[in-house]
């Protein structure tokens, strides 16, 4: 059995659509799912009067208790376990996700604008986090439902940002895995406007030598996925370059996606421009993964 997927729960929207995603993921991984609550999220810092700690013991626990079974109504041959921690939320989160396969926490969005809100806690697990987080927003059943519905493709792709002169094997593992576990499309986007597809390249140095015209970085990205092809015979995958900003090209194709994938460097702990406006403007859930 793999490492567990772990998801942060408060009494959000946003976090029941995170445990239902987490859920599905577990099942689909065969994975266990470790359900974990950090007391401080449910406490208002301008609050007079702190609760008690068997009030807030009885509130932990009920919560828990209630994420429990919506997990056992969805998806009834997932193993759980279940976590309270009276920590820092993003110190217990990331302590809580250094043994997982994922780490995955809700996300709200911004309404009519679109797009993820994300606030420090998350800012600070997606920067630090050793291995995968996927962000999820509230809105993550309508959209299944959605695609399930009569007209709805019923197979949401996976979206995967790839800067040809800086392959990470990290991002096309993560994303050609998911989306042979899922029996769901893979779709590869290139682009090019300084700095580049991935944040990472230009910012740290390593964007390597320009692939020149639009024909030879199609073949650059032909070769860098096709051992993944070899790999993965079972996944349908296109491939598409063009000119312009990455973040842009990302969030458009993600519109219509089960899961956009963008990179982050491991050393450090900055985003990245292309890698921050995903999260923040992508509509499907997004998957951070970390990489040397």
């Amino acid at each position: 059995m793999s490492r567990p997927v772990v998801v942060g729960v408060d009494d959000s929207d946003e976090s029941l659509a995170a445990v239902d995603w987490a859920a599905d993921e577990a099942a689909a991984r065969g994975a266990g799912l470790r359900l974990v609550n950090a007391s401080q999220w449910q406490e208002h810092q301008l609050q007079a009067v702190k609760p008690s700690r068997e009030t807030r013991t009885d509130r932990e626990q009920s919560l828990l208790g209630a994420m429990e079974e919506r997990v056992r109504a969805r998806q009834s041959g997932v193993a759980m376990a279940t976590e309270e921690v009276e920590d820092a939320p993003a110190r217990a989160l990331l302590a809580a996700g250094s043994d997982a396969d994922l780490l995955v926490l809700g996300s709200p969005g911004l309404g009519t604008v679109g797009g993820f809100i994300v606030g420090s806690v998350g800012q600070e697990v997606v920067a630090e986090a050793k291995h995968p987080v996927v962000l999820v927003r509230p809105d993550y059943g309508d959209r299944e439902a959605s695609a399930g519905a009569p007209g709805g493709d019923g197979r949401r792709k996976v979206v995967l940002g790839l800067d040809v002169r800086d392959v990470k094997d990290e991002l096309l593992d993560f994303a050609f895995d998911f989306a042979e576990r899922h029996a769901v499309p893979l779709h590869i986007v290139h682009t090019w406007h300084f700095p580049g597809l991935h944040h990472h390249a230009a910012a740290a140095g390593h964007g390597g030598p320009d692939p020149g015209t639009k024909a030879e970085r199609e073949s650059a990205l032909s070769g860098a996925v096709r051992p993944y092809r070899d790999r993965f015979p079972g996944v349908k995958v296109s491939e598409e370059t063009a000119p312009g900003r990455a973040a842009s090209h990302l969030v458009q194709a993600a519109s219509d996606a089960g899961l956009v994938v963008v990179g982050r460097r491991r050393s450090g702990a900055h985003m990245g421009s292309v890698t921050h406006a995903v999260i923040h403007h992508a509509s499907c859930p997004v998957a951070v993964v970390p990489h040397a």
